[in-house]
């Protein structure tokens, strides 16, 4: 019996703006038998015009870039008013990057450090480029009690639980805390006794009910709202 063929290599678009980085990334990722990079660009303009173009599943996407930043190219590739979005996948240097939250917000599937392992890399695009979300649970719980403030307003926090509440079953409510708090789906598993596919099917009944589009809105709305708190 033939084997089948292996599914065709994940296709990459690298944007930054440090050549050494790019070459860095492009180095790593040649190494990857399931990984291709097809384009480098360096500055937000290029990486919107060669993602258009080239249509890579994954934009490796720096925030601060010459001319057109990572955010505002990354809203133009992912943004909710595009047709054809591109998953981006943010890579940044947390600690000196004030903009990681915009970008979320702009439509990033995720964000990665830039000292994270080769390993870590790899499995990164692979995670975005299936659709899911990239949320480290430390650094999720530490970017979104950075912007506590500005996520969940006072005055908008009421009527918008109320709204959840009145929307969600006691269980995905559950779920959604679980999510804010930067649980992956296998250890929301774990923490409520049940299986891995039925969270998942929480997670898609939370998105569905909601109009959410991903588990980054997810954990932001849960702010808004007050259902999670950033600093537990």
């Amino acid at each position: 019996m033939t084997a089948p063929p292996p599914p065709p290599a994940l296709r990459v678009l690298v944007c930054d703006d440090q050549e050494l980085v790019r070459a860095g990334f492009g180095t790593i990722l040649a190494a990857q038998p399931d990984i291709e990079v097809v384009g480098e660009a360096s500055d937000g303009l290029e990486a919107v015009r060669m993602a258009q173009r080239l249509r890579p599943d994954v934009a490796l996407m720096d925030i601060r870039m010459p001319g057109l930043d990572g955010i505002e190219a990354t809203r133009r590739l992912a943004g909710p008013d595009v047709p054809e979005p591109t998953r981006v996948l943010v890579v940044t240097t947390f600690n000196l990057d004030e903009y990681v939250f915009e970008a979320l917000r702009a439509g990033a599937s995720g964000f990665l450090l830039k000292d994270a392992r080769p390993a870590e890399l790899a499995a990164a695009i692979r995670t975005v480029a299936a659709g899911e979300t990239l949320l480290a649970p430390a650094v999720t719980r530490r970017l979104i009690g950075h912007y506590a403030d500005r996520i969940r307003p006072p005055e908008r926090g009421g009527s918008e639980r109320d709204r959840i509440l009145a929307m969600l079953a006691p269980r995905e409510v559950e779920v959604l805390r679980l999510m804010a708090g930067g649980l992956s789906n296998a250890e929301i598993a774990a923490a409520l006794v049940i299986s891995t596919e039925t969270v998942k099917t929480y997670v898609s009944r939370i998105f569905t009910k909601l109009g959410l589009r991903d588990r980054i809105q997810a954990v932001i709305l849960a702010f808004r709202a007050g259902l999670s708190d950033p600093d537990r």
